[in-house]
């Protein structure tokens, strides 16, 4: 008899400290796999992280907890779409551990995102997802969310960056 364990996401305390370090370690396990980078971030990058994070204003992190394993995680961006006057949340980090992939944890924690911005009146929420992550666009998809386009013809939007 197989147990099915539940999937649970949990805000994220920032203050707690034990809530930060499992943080970090589900973003480190991200940032390890293909899709997050390939390497290992810089522990400077985590001693910044239990510094910065607990001043932003604009950021909310969740994690998400297949029976009482930490599986997954997600860092999410408050903005503001000037197109709809509303509040927006962008999704910058969604990260799930490979033992625990194919379960609904992306689910899990796209639905505790969306409720999240609901409660904020937000208009909508955005990602970015690497073109060749087929896996994510497939769950993403699934979820209902689409790649941008304003008006037919006028392209696709791309995600660009230019380091400082």
């Amino acid at each position: 008899m197989t147990t099915v364990k539940t999937i649970s996401t949990r805000l994220v305390d920032y203050q707690n400290p034990q809530q930060m370090a499992m943080l970090l370690a589900q973003l480190g396990e991200y940032a390890l796999d293909d899709m997050g980078g390939g390497q290992a971030l810089p522990e400077e990058v985590k001693q910044r992280l239990l510094t910065d994070l607990p001043q932003q204003q604009q950021n909310f992190s969740l994690l998400a907890w297949v029976g009482d394993e930490c599986a997954g995680m997600t860092n999410c961006l408050w903005g503001y779409s000037t197109f709809a006057a509303q509040p927006l949340v962008n999704i910058h980090d969604l990260g799930v551990q490979k033992k625990f992939r194919g379960m609904g944890v992306s689910t899990a924690l796209l639905k505790a995102v969306e409720d999240h911005a609901r409660q904020g009146n937000a208009c909508k929420v955005t990602l970015e997802v690497l073109g060749n992550n087929t896996i994510a666009k497939a769950s993403y998809n699934k979820f209902g969310f689409k790649a941008y386009e304003l008006t037919e013809g006028a392209g696709k939007a791309e995600f660009w960056q230019k380091y400082l």
